[in-house]
């Protein structure tokens, strides 16, 4: 006769997680906090048996504390991180459960522990960010299954231990000394250099993080209610900026939103969080014990579209704990020296942080060619993108190098990573003031080469930077950046005013104002956003300035009225046809004669030019070339289409070389026919900003750069040393080769072939 099932009593998890509080307030070495959480969890979930197994630096799980198991196995068990139960629960990164554990083909049979009197098994994963700190365990004498509801217990408890385990209170020297149960082996993760620089301080993450004093609930029933308004808040502003198009600027693109929304709404996810709220935890706990699962188990995945859903999940996550907070932020007060760790940021973020004390910047994601490094780059910030997985391998508070030179982030670095970069510091600041001394130096190569060196900027307060750098003006305003931080469109008194400052900060150097380049990835608050299936192809730059002429000429007016009495310079970005430039040439004559029928004060010069960053105005160069005051090659926009590699895509981005001989065939091209109709030249961009490829660029004819402040030491420097007549020499004959790319080749001629030390130098990386 088959006996009937045995029934058990249910937990009551909130009385389990108030006695639990109530433990951690009494003052006790580790070892018995531990042993006294095994007693507690056995007694109140009614096991036979409660372990915890803590991860040690060699990955191994160790036995550190049981009830019901013998006490000399503690500290004398160590499985493998594959080895037994135990091991399966912690490879897969999620809760398991057997009715007859020792029958299990992954039972790992250990007898110190004396386990042989007990069958029903489970274990949970101990996470915390999703990294596995550790395996909960709980068996019986009877061979049962285990229910669900027991399951959830444990897995809330697992998620209270997570904290109290990793916040440092319960671990002392001893056998809990060698656990790593929060990261703390140095670390070394090779990113891109997006900002150069060199950066030294302690870890801010820039997300959301619950304290162990915020985890477990004194009033369930508040909790709910505070976790179903902060759900519909989420939802509300969700749907605000999806139905409204007003996305922030570096915000989330609208097929993110949706899949936002839909996350918003799907009920095994909203369940899961109420579970935990039931079960004892405060409403952001909740949050925190969801957001770990998901991360430890889509971490797994190598499918990349599991993992971009973990993406949005971790910043559905984030928003929530936002609005359970009640704040946009959650770094209020930074540290002096702040070295900020995120997923990706947008510029109008980056702007609100106290820059005295941000002193670095490391995303896991991100582009050199992004807004968020391009901000980083005015405000003279080192910024390293593309270094996975460091928000899971960092704890706040950790010491940091961030190494914008090399693209390199040292979590927790040795003593001697810290002594060399101590000196690379020192030698940084010599080659500062060294560059400084430079200032009101002319810039002339060594073959006496007069070159003119330009600021790119975007903000004001980059222009404080003309005279340190002794930049010879801004060969690239972008007034977009001012429409993406405005709620609202911006008032024609409020453009002119920032457009005349521009001009008062630089006196009588001259400035060129790029005319509005929104679309794509630049969206306005106030603009809708037009969802395309590839937007840096689509309606982006002068297409919508001259589908949206209103736009246009209100930028154009203000541009009139700012320069009035002075010399006004501007150009037209991502012209892709003649008809294009004829067209918004067009529009600013009508502005002209609006303002001069009115008589309004004219400016006393004005000259328009063209951004060239399509391969087709390229070949179609000598058929407009007359009808344009000067030529500024947008080399960023240029090469992703010649190249057709999105530049944000870091899958792509870098898989090209602009040294290939076929882009600077096109580069050749360029500057022949400019010379030829004696039309000014000049190239803004990445390239422009690189020694070796400025180098490359001034032996092809070109004669004035233009870069980020940062930048125009060190190429001015090495002007100084380089014979671009020679260089031109060597490369002319090449330009026609057939190999990939001349990179390899300049770098071992070197200075045989007129480059100096500075253009190909690669020392210093650590």
């Amino acid at each position: 006769m088959q006996e009937p099932p045995i029934t058990r009593t249910a937990t009551d998890p909130r009385r389990l997680l108030k006695r639990m509080r109530e433990l951690m307030a009494v003052q006790e070495n580790a070892q018995e906090r531990l042993d006294h959480l095994t007693d507690l969890i056995a007694d109140e979930a009614g096991w036979d048996v409660c372990s915890i197994y803590l991860r040690r630096a060699s990955n191994a799980l160790e036995l550190c504390a049981t009830h019901g198991l013998k006490n000399e196995a503690v500290h004398q068990v160590r499985l493998k991180q594959d080895e037994g139960l135990v091991g399966l629960v912690a490879r897969q990164a999620r809760p398991f459960s057997v009715e007859d554990a020792q029958a299990h083909p992954s039972f790992s049979y250990k007898p110190e522990t004396g386990e042989e009197p007990f069958k029903a098994f489970v274990g949970v994963p101990i996470l915390r960010g999703g990294r596995l700190v550790g395996v909960l365990t709980a068996q019986s004498t009877d061979q049962r299954l285990v229910e669900e509801d027991e399951i959830e217990t444990l897995q809330t408890v697992a998620m209270v231990l997570a904290e109290i385990v990793s916040s440092g209170e319960i671990m002392d020297t001893g056998e809990l000394g060698e656990l790593d149960v929060r990261p703390s082996r140095p670390e070394r993760l090779q990113g891109g250099a997006y900002s150069s620089g060199l950066a030294t301080g302690v870890v801010v993450k820039f997300e959301p993080h619950v304290s162990s004093a915020r985890l477990i609930a004194d009033d369930s029933a508040s909790e709910a209610e505070r976790l179903t308004h902060a759900i519909l808040g989420l939802r509300a502003s969700i749907d605000d900026m999806f139905e409204s198009g007003r996305i922030p600027f570096g915000g989330p693109s609208r097929d993110v939103l949706q899949a936002y929304r839909m996350f918003a709404h799907d009920r095994g996810w909203l369940n899961r969080l109420h579970e935990a709220v039931r079960r004892g935890l405060t409403a952001e706990a909740a949050v925190e014990r969801v957001r770990n699962e998901n991360r430890a188990r889509l971490m797994k995945a190598q499918d990349p579209i599991f993992r971009e859903r973990l993406h949005d999940l971790e910043d559905l996550a984030n928003r929530l704990l936002r609005h359970l907070d009640g704040s946009a932020s959650t770094l209020a007060n930074l540290p002096d020296n702040a070295i900020l760790l995120a997923r990706n940021i947008g510029p109008a973020e980056l702007l609100d942080f106290d820059r005295d004390k941000l002193k670095g910047i490391a995303l896991e994601e991100g582009a050199a060619s992004s807004h968020a490094a391009i901000v980083a780059k005015a405000l003279g910030i080192p910024l390293v993108g593309q270094v996975e997985g460091a928000l899971d391998r960092a704890e706040n508070g950790d010491d940091v190098i961030l190494d914008g030179e090399f693209g390199l982030l040292h979590i927790r670095p040795t003593a001697e990573v810290i002594v060399t970069y101590e000196e690379r510091l020192d030698a940084l600041s010599r080659r500062r003031a060294a560059y400084a001394s430079l200032a009101d130096k002319p810039s002339v190569t060594a073959d006496g080469r007069r070159i003119s060196l330009n600021l790119n900027a975007g903000l004001l307060i980059e222009l404080t930077q003309m005279d340190d750098t002794g930049a010879d003006g801004v060969g690239l305003f972008r007034t977009e950046f001012q429409f993406m931080v405005a709620e609202t469109l911006p008032r024609l008194d409020e453009q002119a005013t920032v457009y005349g400052s521009v001009l008062d900060a630089a006196g009588d150097r001259p400035v060129i104002f790029r005319t509005l380049d929104l679309g794509g990835d630049k969206v306005a608050p106030f603009a809708p956003s037009t969802k395309e299936p590839n937007p840096a192809l689509g309606w982006r730059a002068i297409r919508m300035g001259l589908d949206r002429p209103g736009l246009l000429r209100y930028q154009l007016r203000a541009l009139i009225r700012a320069a009035a009495g002075r010399s006004l310079k501007l150009m037209f970005p991502m012209i892709s046809a003649p008809w294009e430039l004829r067209a918004a040439r067009d529009m600013f004559e009508r502005e002209l004669l609006f303002a001069k029928h009115r008589d309004l004060p004219m400016p006393e010069t004005v000259e328009v030019g063209l951004m060239l960053e399509t391969p087709g105005m390229v070949f179609a160069l000598e058929h407009y070339i007359d009808s344009v005051d000067f030529i500024a090659v947008g080399a960023n926009d240029l090469m992703q289409y010649f190249f057709a590699a999105d530049r944000q895509n870091p899958r792509v981005s870098e898989r090209y070389d602009v040294l290939s001989p076929p882009a600077l065939g096109l580069f050749k091209q360029i500057q022949t026919i400019c010379t030829k109709h004696e039309v000014p030249l000049s190239v803004c961009g990445e390239i422009a900003s690189r020694p070796l490829e400025a180098a490359v660029l001034i032996a092809l004819g070109y004669n004035r750069l233009s870069m980020a402040g940062g930048s125009i030491g060190p190429i001015k420097t090495m002007l100084g040393q380089l014979d671009a007549e020679k260089l031109g020499t060597w490369l002319a004959p090449r330009l026609d080769s057939p190999v990939d790319s001349l990179r390899s080749q300049l770098v071992s001629a070197g200075t045989e072939i007129g480059l100096p030390p500075e253009a190909v130098d690669n020392s210093g990386r650590i």
